[in-house]
């Protein structure tokens, strides 16, 4: 354990500044988990597209039982669990034990549209139990977080944030409310998953998180400048001008012609059509439609003029990617036709030196040159993030490239996917997503320390692990999982071409 102090002894009624909750015991022993307690109001009828509003005090105590309801959202991720505008609720595993303990604030991903703090990977008492107080909650998604409208932006200032500002609250609520249940909130480490990741990202940008955060994780989402094939339009934010144009386009499609009409719609029908994907993104699967915005307020600059400006927040930086994400092809095949179509398409006029340093002669080795690219590309992206990072911090960035392969159950491909370190970082094998054996323990309780360190100390090395270096000079990065050590991010010859293709990238 990391903790130092005075006892701090935990009744299972803690008073948060809405009134009393009552938790449970959780899965561990001596862990005591606060579910669905509220953080705001509902954003329902005259709350929706308005920042989070002050939760409604509630009399006598409160069961924090269960999980409160997630956002409305397409169907098929979160299974029968409740959906409502009224889900801005957060969720607290913790201990008794010794005060101003680290504090973990989990946000979770899925494309900006989908997910919830309850998913049973999320489960933070194996965490909690480890010495950090967990935090997980909800936030607005798709249409009922990242709408932007001339008439929403009129209201001001900006629009299309909406499940931003929600995750800002909930660490305002931190801030007023952790130290009743033994956290100390001059120690919160923001972190999530793929656009989870992205949202702590922002966090390390957002003037609006000064304060709030002061150490960041971010799970496949440290990627520096851009996807290929997108090219201007970042995957995880755009621009206010395109934004509210789209929001009337899809508001029309439903009929609403105003701002007033827009809030009378019931939420199913702002959940029919929320998946859309960007239009201005052709011939590509494409970011979503509705996700974060450079508003001039809560994402002043687009993340590459905030990095390259250095207009940055104080915090630590913890970052990195899955082997086999971001189009990595497995049970799929590329010919060789459309690996050099692929060339063309996403990397120009380079087009011909990438097909030198990545050969492919024929279709057999067609797929394994081009996951060869993808793979070597995101290693590199987060290198020259942290590079570029390190010009105007001194806070350390350490990064990974997480490679170890869940076990399969026959019916999935046997691949480090998007999503799969999630287990192993929380410590949640219990959850059984794959058929988990005794082999895999060791690298949870080597990964939950890693994780576990860093949130209490912005460092996450310890004794009997491997050292996990700093970014620095090095074109280096930390395998996890797979092995434990760092290695090379790529040969001199690849580490310069992309160096100089992200380089020549349009700004976002």
């Amino acid at each position: 354990m990391i903790w130092s102090g005075v006892p701090h002894m935990l009744s299972d009624v803690v008073t948060t500044t809405g009134g009393k909750v009552q938790g449970v015991p959780s899965r561990l022993p001596g862990v005591t988990a606060f579910l669905g307690i509220p953080y705001a109001a509902s954003t329902a009828g005259a709350n929706r597209w308005r920042p989070p509003q002050p939760v409604p005090p509630w009399p006598g105590v409160r069961s924090a039982a269960e999980f409160g309801p997630a956002c409305p959202q397409p169907p098929g991720v979160i299974g029968e669990a409740p959906t409502s505008e009224d889900c801005l609720n957060l969720n607290v595993w913790t201990v008794d034990g010794e005060p101003d303990r680290p504090v973990l604030v989990w946000v979770h991903g899925g494309r900006f549209l989908f997910g919830a703090s309850s998913e049973p990977s999320y489960d933070g008492a194996a965490l909690a139990a480890q010495g950090l107080v967990v935090v997980s909650l909800n936030y607005r998604l798709g249409a009922f977080g990242f709408l932007a409208h001339p008439e929403l932006s009129a209201e001001g200032p900006g629009s299309g944030n909406y499940g931003l500002l929600d995750v800002l609250a909930g660490l305002a609520w931190v801030q007023d409310n952790i130290a009743t249940f033994g956290g100390d909130p001059h120690r919160v480490t923001v972190a999530g998953q793929s656009c989870g990741g992205a949202i702590a990202a922002i966090c390390a940008l957002s003037p609006l998180a000064r304060g709030l955060v002061h150490q960041v994780v971010v799970e496949s989402a440290l990627l520096y400048p851009r996807d290929p094939e997108i090219g201007p339009h970042a995957s995880s934010h755009r621009w206010l001008p395109e934004a509210e144009a789209d929001g009337v386009a899809w508001a029309a499609k439903r009929g609403a012609s105003t701002l007033e009409e827009l809030r009378a719609l019931p939420a199913e029908a702002l959940v029919a059509g929320m998946d859309d994907v960007d239009p201005r993104v052709a011939g590509h699967p494409g970011p979503p439609l509705f996700r974060s915005v450079v508003d001039g307020w809560v994402l002043p600059s687009s993340y590459w003029d905030a990095l390259s400006s250095g207009t940055i927040n104080d915090v630590a930086v913890l970052g990195g990617n899955n082997r086999d994400e971001s189009g990595v092809l497995v049970d799929d095949v590329m010919t060789l036709r459309s690996y050099q179509d692929f060339a063309v398409r996403a990397f120009g006029d380079q087009a011909a030196e990438l097909l030198t340093l990545f050969p492919a002669h024929d279709d057999a080795e067609a797929t394994d040159a081009y996951n060869d690219v993808l793979r070597t590309g995101m290693k590199v992206s987060s290198y020259l993030w942290g590079q570029l990072w390190r010009q105007h911090s001194d806070r350390p960035v350490y990064t990974y490239w997480w490679t170890h392969v869940p076990p399969s159950d026959g019916l999935t491909p046997e691949y480090a996917y998007h999503g799969s370190e999630i287990d192993y970082f929380f410590d949640n094998l219990h959850v059984g997503r794959h058929p988990y054996t005794i082999a895999d323990q060791p690298i949870a309780d080597l990964m939950s320390g890693y994780l576990v360190r860093f949130v209490a100390t912005g460092d996450p090395n310890g004794p009997g692990c491997p050292v996990w270096p700093a970014t620095a000079d090095a074109a280096a990065v930390m395998e996890l999982g797979g092995r434990w050590a760092v290695k090379e991010v790529a040969s001199p010859e690849r580490l310069d071409f992309f160096a100089r293709h992200f380089a020549g990238s349009p700004p976002w």
